[in-house]
């Protein structure tokens, strides 16, 4: 990876990492991970002809804090939008989003269509599709993090030796993550990072309530967009088991794919990355 630059975007510095030149490829992270996600598909993507940027999400440093406080889902949207402008992006760009990452690409590609040819979101379905689903028990079970995470106990959890690189061996089973899950840590060393990672839940079930900035993104990031995405979800993923996005076509726009990836957990593009990143490719040049 390049060295991390600096760029301002809807009021927050964001440090990121930038290959090549050409079409806007944006590729945004999820929770626990970082920027370095993407070390494998960005320069595949700058072979062929895009600028791909990775930033790191608001509040996972070396990005600031964000000082609106905002985590909700229409802030990550307003995020991607102002990202479209910051670096010169046009009709010709791709929104490319991992877990939490996944959520820009459905209400940017929503509430900014002129802006965006088409998307890939990974490991999170829509929400519509996922309703059913989640409230099975054994879904319940995996995701009891988001529900620790709405209280008290939720930074002092998650600064307990382990925590992360358990949620990385059952949320993707066989693969090594040391690398990965040290650059989670490096991002949210700070009591300030890592209550703004945990934030991102608890504006989601309403712990926090909203901030009233980004309710139009807010809406876009419900709503089924016009542009055709390519949806990847692995088949043992141990975050969000594939049976939650059975049905996922039925809540994206017309035109678009799902593929589901055999051997592959919740962090499929790190799994499998030749896979994943021909699919991604090959949906980009479709």
């Amino acid at each position: 990876m390049e060295q991390i630059r600096t760029i301002e975007a809807n009021g927050v510095e964001f440090a990121y990492f930038s290959m090549g030149s050409g079409p806007l490829a944006l590729c945004l992270h999820g929770f626990p991970d970082s920027a370095h996600t993407w070390r494998h598909l960005l320069p595949e993507l700058a072979e062929r002809g895009y600028h791909a940027v990775a930033p790191f999400m608001r509040g996972y440093a070396p990005t600031a804090v964000p000082a609106d406080g905002a985590y909700e889902a229409g802030a990550l949207v307003a995020d991607a939008v102002a990202l479209h402008d910051a670096f010169g992006g046009d009709g010709d760009a791709v929104i490319i989003g991992h877990d939490w990452g996944a959520l820009p690409v459905y209400g940017a590609t929503s509430f900014a269509p002129g802006r965006w040819r088409t998307g890939v979101a990974m490991a999170l379905p829509p929400v519509g599709s996922m309703l059913a689903g989640f409230f099975d028990y054994e879904q319940l079970r995996r995701s009891f993090y988001i529900f620790l995470f709405q209280t008290p106990l939720a930074e002092a959890a998650a600064s307990t030796p382990g925590f992360f690189e358990g949620l990385w061996r059952d949320w993707s089973p066989g693969h090594r993550a040391e690398d990965d899950v040290a650059h989670v840590k490096e991002c949210l060393r700070d009591p300030a990072n890592l209550a703004a990672a945990i934030g991102y839940y608890r504006a989601m079930l309403g712990t926090t309530p909203p901030t009233g900035r980004y309710e139009e993104e807010q809406a876009a990031a419900g709503r089924v967009g016009e542009r055709p995405l390519l949806y990847l979800h692995g088949l043992d993923d141990g975050c969000l088991g594939a049976e939650v996005a059975k049905d996922v076509t039925a809540h994206l726009p017309p035109g678009s794919r799902a593929e589901y990836v055999a051997d592959a957990g919740h962090f499929l593009h790190l799994e499998r990355p030749r896979e994943v990143d021909d699919l991604i490719l090959r949906w980009l040049e479709s």
